[in-house]
């Protein structure tokens, strides 16, 4: 019996133990995925701002992060906005709750840091704290405003839409006006030679230098790409004659993929939705933090 109950103290301790490496051992992944996840997300996000290969980023250049939440609750919905207050990382945020017609409902302070603002579980504890008892915060999406010199030169959007078999992830980056400046594709299972190929420059830098009235209406075309435009596409012309052909089909569709039209469709209204959407509401946020005079930080 007395062995017995040694056995068994030895095999809690044990599985105490293991539990205890275990556990630990998920911390230190957990956390190193995400570090990994974060680098690579800023990676892309500079390469579609064009600071890749020797293009340093400049110290007048800075990213300023927008949180969009869903409120809803007391038989109502509104958009509640996390924005960030002043210049300095530890200014805090704005809780900007906005009806579903543009109206200002409420304005607070959230007392944040940028860094604690990353970590979803404190963001939307405060935001939950924000928005009050009786509201169910549900988190949307993130917008990153790009600035220089305080000016603002650019907005990162991240998307996820339908594809042809799974949904395709996105990230793309448009300029004040809308403009489209780079678009990039993060996740995607599309099939090898045909729809994956999305992921390839000759088909996402037609997107590049489109304008928005363009963007609002982009559809694809199946037809084969002009040879002198796919040089341009996959960079093999010099920048002059690249910048030369850009303009030249700015204002056409997208030529559509070979054997892979859905694909190519889905790319084509998913950034078209992405857009459309974003550049309404930040015209409705901008109205508001101008008519409440809100000091942000963009």
């Amino acid at each position: 019996m007395k062995d017995i109950i040694t056995i068994i103290i030895r095999l809690t301790v044990s599985c105490m133990l293991a539990a205890t490496v275990i556990g630990v051992t998920f911390i230190f992944t957990s956390n190193a995925k995400k570090h990994n996840e974060h680098a690579k997300e800023q990676q892309v996000m500079l390469e579609l701002l064009g600071y890749s290969g020797d293009v340093t980023v400049p110290d007048s250049i800075s990213m300023h992060e927008i949180y969009r939440y869903i409120i809803s609750g007391q038989d109502s919905q509104s958009i509640g906005y996390l924005v960030p207050a002043g210049h300095g990382e530890d200014d805090g945020f704005f809780f900007v709750n906005i009806d579903l017609n543009g109206k200002l409902l409420e304005s607070k302070i959230v007392d944040m840091s940028e860094a604690d603002s990353r970590d979803a579980e404190i963001r939307d504890t405060a935001v939950n704290e924000a928005a009050g008892s009786g509201y169910v915060v549900d988190f949307a999406d993130q917008t990153i405003v790009v600035t220089d010199s305080g000016s603002r030169i650019a907005y990162l959007l991240g998307g996820k839409f339908q594809g042809f078999k799974t949904f395709i992830n996105v990230m793309l980056a448009v300029d004040p006006e809308f403009e489209m400046v780079g678009l990039e594709i993060l996740e995607h299972e599309e099939d090898p030679g045909l729809g994956a190929e999305i992921e390839q420059d000759y088909f996402k830098n037609q997107f590049k230098g489109k304008p928005f009235e363009v963007l609002k209406t982009i559809d694809v075309v199946k037809k084969p790409i002009p040879a002198e435009y796919l040089d341009a596409l996959n960079s093999r012309l010099s920048e002059e004659d690249i910048l030369k052909l850009r303009s030249q089909y700015r204002d056409q569709d997208i030529y559509a993929l070979t054997g892979a039209t859905i694909s190519s469709k889905a790319v084509s209204n998913g950034v078209k939705n992405i857009v459309k959407k974003f550049a309404y509401r930040v015209t409705i946020l901008d109205n508001v933090l101008k008519e409440q005079q809100l000091a942000v930080s963009f």
